[in-house]
């Protein structure tokens, strides 16, 4: 009987165990999980401090009965502390430190990422009981809700502004704590160029949050009147300080288990895996934010994300058990509620694929979400990027109002996007229609349109 085990109890590694005992119920199949929470939404734990989501149970995909019942076993609170690719075993740490080993024939590898600390001083020596909090576990989470529970603080600092710190600078905000926000970057939001991303931040803005931009913070320090955070702003030092600090800074790949083990490192310092997410040593395969991406647009590169995560561990357990499943590709495809504003992008914004050998140029549109003689039509602001010697669709973005179904509509560039559709396509695609929800040209076709109109007329798409 084949045994199958999987490290990491997150999207990737629970992913690979589903599958594997979907195809073949006789595997034996063990999870390795770290702490005591398999299967939890990591992306949901904005929406717990928000209070949107209630009790904190609700966030597991599936509880622990749930995933027993599946035919997997669980070893929970259980490090994996080193590979033998050879004797094909795995020496694992229990909550008492007593070492043991698995033995295995075919092994998936799901550790994911860890906190990034970008470089800042005293981040990584502060810890929750100083006020200092990164929010990537579950462990993360109690430490934070404690925090929140038992001081009741007034004021926070976000350090990043990215799709987390602004989803958790709502969830402060709801709870009555003034926040403050400071972000490294020209705008909010990097991911989306600025001039989208400048509707976000007037958001935040009208929501009572203050947002430094272009602020790169150098420290953070725990003093006798509470926590300072020394940065930077246009190159001349500033202080902010308040009762909690909360660093969103990035992750980067937890790849020490696979990279002591020989695996070869790739993009961002994750572990490279084929389309197969084989890790080239023999037995062993690999999943989740802790491996490069295929991008359907960039090739090999580094691009954590829930959504591909799940997909390569379906692809990894399908082929653990001799399957020949292949990741079909990511495209980048993201989107995040602030507030009542949802943004949201797919694909290359003008400047990635320009370094990416294309020849692009964008155009931005706005386009009523339906027709505007029915009540509450809304505008959303759209970004198209386009190749002007191919007519190809490179990307997307999207910023509109709550209700908008910007989510819906990104989607729809994706799936252009993934299909190898120029630009002038899209307007071919048979999209729904009905007054209260759309426009006989759909939001997305008339952005796309808007493209066309600037190319000359001896172009492709003349």
């Amino acid at each position: 009987m084949t045994h199958l085990v999987a490290i990491g109890g997150s999207d990737a590694g629970i992913s690979a165990a589903l599958r594997a005992r979907e195809l073949d119920p006789t595997v034996e199949v063990t999870v390795v999980v770290a702490d005591a929470y398999p299967n939890y939404s990591i992306c949901g734990i904005p929406y717990f401090f928000s209070g949107d989501v209630k009790p904190w149970q609700s966030l597991a995909h599936r509880t622990h009965a749930d995933l027993e019942a599946t035919g997997m076993r669980l070893r929970l609170d259980t490090l994996a502390t080193s590979i033998d690719v050879a004797g094909q075993r795995l020496t694992v740490r229990d909550s008492t430190g007593a070492e043991s080993q698995i033995a295995y024939d075919e092994l998936v590898v799901g550790t994911g990422a860890l906190p990034a600390y970008a470089g800042i001083a005293g981040l990584e020596q502060l810890t929750p009981n100083d006020g200092v909090h990164v929010i990537h576990s579950m462990g993360d989470t109690f430490a934070l809700e404690k925090h929140l529970t038992e001081r009741d603080p007034k004021t926070a600092i976000i350090i990043g502004a990215g799709y987390v710190g602004l989803e958790m600078a709502e969830g402060f905000t709801g709870r009555g704590i003034h926040v403050t926000q400071l972000q490294r970057g020209p705008e909010v939001l990097s991911t989306l160029d600025p001039e989208l991303a400048s509707i976000v931040h007037t958001e935040l803005v009208e929501h009572g949050v203050t947002v430094h931009t272009n602020t790169t913070v150098r420290a953070v320090e725990k003093t006798t009147t509470g926590l300072v955070v020394h940065a930077e702003h246009d190159g001349q030092p500033v202080t902010h300080t308040a009762d909690l600090v909360l660093a969103v800074v990035g992750v980067r790949p937890n790849t020490s288990l696979l990279e002591r083990a020989g695996a070869t490192l790739g993009a961002g310092r994750a572990v490279v895996v084929d389309e197969q997410m084989r890790t080239g040593l023999p037995h062993v395969f690999a999943a989740g934010d802790g491996v490069t991406t295929h991008h359907r647009l960039l090739g090999l590169t580094y691009l954590p994300l829930g959504t591909t995560a799940h997909k390569q561990g379906r692809v990894a357990g399908e082929n653990a058990l001799g399957g020949a499943a292949r990741f079909a590709g990511s495209v980048g495809t993201q989107v995040v509620k602030v507030f009542d504003v949802v943004a949201a992008r797919t694909g290359l914004r003008e400047h990635e694929a320009a370094a990416a050998g294309y020849h692009p140029t964008t155009t931005q549109t706005a386009a009523d979400d339906h027709k505007r003689y029915y009540p509450g039509a809304q505008p959303i602001s759209i970004r198209i990027t386009g190749d002007t010697e191919s007519g190809l669709l490179l990307g997307a973005q999207l910023v509109g109002r709550l209700g908008t179904e910007t989510a819906k509509r990104v989607d729809t560039y994706a799936t252009a996007l993934f299909a190898g559709l120029t630009v002038e396509q899209i307007s071919d695609l048979d999209l729904s229609y009905t007054p209260p929800l759309g426009s006989p040209w759909d939001a997305v076709q008339v952005a796309s349109q808007a493209w066309s109109r600037t190319q000359t007329p001896t172009g492709v798409l003349a």
